[in-house]
């Protein structure tokens, strides 16, 4: 029986090679340079595959960039400017985890959306495509009204190819009807007011599902909102929705709510239940006079909540978690419990996402304090022998300034900590009402 795999559905990669592969782990927006370097050396050898031999890279200026081909390239991180031979039997090898067939020529012409090795008349009419690709969007941007919230410019065309924007048009079934598409989207933006993304999405494409996460006209439109500087690249997409006026769902999601609860409402000791973002919005928090022992903790992982359920319902336990990093309207309702008299802590999981998610309480929360979030209590988290271990992404781990210590730590250790690791400390917390002094 043959092992060869069948032919690439877009007929980019000789021989099939991306059957059965994991390319969204390797096509991110910030490994994009990477693949075109290849792309190009693959179209000077006429080598559509690419795997043997090596080639030399340039590598950006761009931190965050660099790091993102780390694993591909070398244990060590590039340098700004650094060029670097590096051996394609070798990244060959590291692809293969992905796919057992795959290869630098075939992820890299997955990466611009083309067949490597062209003939110069075959990168003619690439080009013309290309050329024509945009301007079409400049035509559709001269059309859009003179108020519209968002109006692509040319320049912007540059920005969505370095981000490999244009390569994921170029690899769309039809190209001109995703910009004509999108062009909709943006005409149909709200200049006052707000309007679902379903009903958005039905108006502008026929289909309530068009806009949803991980759509190629959901990344188009928001890459095009980035170009215009109305939101900037790599905003978590809810707060880019939110900013260009358009709600997501606002029954599903926000805040799973451990004795926490609006105003007015009556529910049972140690009933857990969940807050949706509607909810969020329209309610008003019981206020507190302000005392000492006002505590409600905020975490990100339910486990915490299933543990705090073992308490005694005697125990007041005021516990929020957000499942994940915390929303707009999440950040906006756990301000007005603070303005209520409630004093907020907060806590997540070590590691780069965490991180942020407890700065952007604290930026958002005044008064809002960290909650074990120290050097102390990420090393204490540490599994000594993790059977799956992972790597900190050291690139985007952003300052912890209420303690500088613990930023040096996870440096140091270059490993994530999980909240599950506190959780006798956590429950004592709770049960006690106040964060240790």
């Amino acid at each position: 029986m043959s092992t060869t795999p069948s032919a690439c559905p877009r007929l980019w990669c000789p021989e099939g090679a991306c059957r059965n592969s994991r390319l969204d782990t390797l096509l991110i927006p910030d490994a994009q340079w990477l693949w075109e370097q290849i792309a190009d050396r693959a179209d000077k050898r006429g080598d559509p595959h690419l795997a043997s031999g090596s080639t030399v890279i340039a590598a950006p200026d761009a931190a965050v960039r660099r790091a993102a081909v780390r694993g591909l390239t070398g244990s060590r991180v590039l340098a700004p400017g650094e060029r670097r031979r590096i051996g394609l039997d070798e990244l060959t090898l590291r692809l293969r985890r992905h796919g057992a067939h795959l290869t630098p020529g075939a992820v890299a012409a997955h990466a611009v959306g083309r067949p490597l090795g062209r003939t110069a008349g075959d990168k003619a009419r690439q080009a013309a495509r290309v050329a024509g690709l945009r301007k079409l969007r400049a035509r559709l941007a001269a059309a859009l009204p003179a108020a519209a919230p968002v109006r692509p410019a040319d320049e912007g065309w540059q920005e969505l190819h370095r981000t490999g924007r244009v390569a994921r048009i170029l690899q769309h079934p039809t190209p001109e009807r995703l910009l004509t598409a999108a062009a909709e989207v943006l005409r149909l933006l709200p200049r006052h007011g707000r309007i679902d993304r379903r009903v958005l999405a039905h108006h502008a494409a026929g289909d309530p599902h068009a806009l949803d996460a991980g759509t190629e006209l959901a990344g188009l439109v928001l890459a095009e909102a980035a170009t215009a500087s109305i939101t900037r690249t790599g905003m978590p997409p809810r707060q880019a929705w939110n900013r260009l006026g358009i709600d997501l769902d606002s029954l599903g999601g926000g805040l799973l709510s451990l004795g926490v609860h609006p105003d007015g409402w009556s529910v049972p000791a140690q009933h857990p239940l969940v807050l949706p973002p509607f909810t969020l919005a329209t309610t008003t928090w019981p206020a507190h006079a302000g005392q000492s022992d006002a505590w409600v903790f905020v975490t990100e992982n339910p486990s915490v909540t299933a543990a705090a359920l073992a308490l005694p319902t005697t125990v007041p336990v005021r516990l929020l978690c957000t499942v994940g990093t915390p929303s707009a309207a999440e950040l906006h309702a756990l301000a007005r419990i603070a303005a209520s008299g409630w004093r907020i802590a907060v806590r997540a999981d070590f590691d780069s996402a965490g991180i942020q998610h407890v700065r952007a309480v604290l930026d958002a929360v005044p008064g809002a304090q960290p909650w074990r979030m120290n050097a102390e209590a990420y090393t204490r988290s540490l599994h000594p022998d993790p059977l799956y271990p992972t790597e900190l992404d050291l690139a985007r781990l952003p300052e912890t300034e209420w303690d500088p210590a613990l930023k040096a730590a996870m440096h140091a250790r270059g490993r994530p900590a999980y909240e599950e690791a506190l959780l006798d400390q956590l429950v004592e917390d709770l049960r006690h009402g106040h964060p240790p002094l």
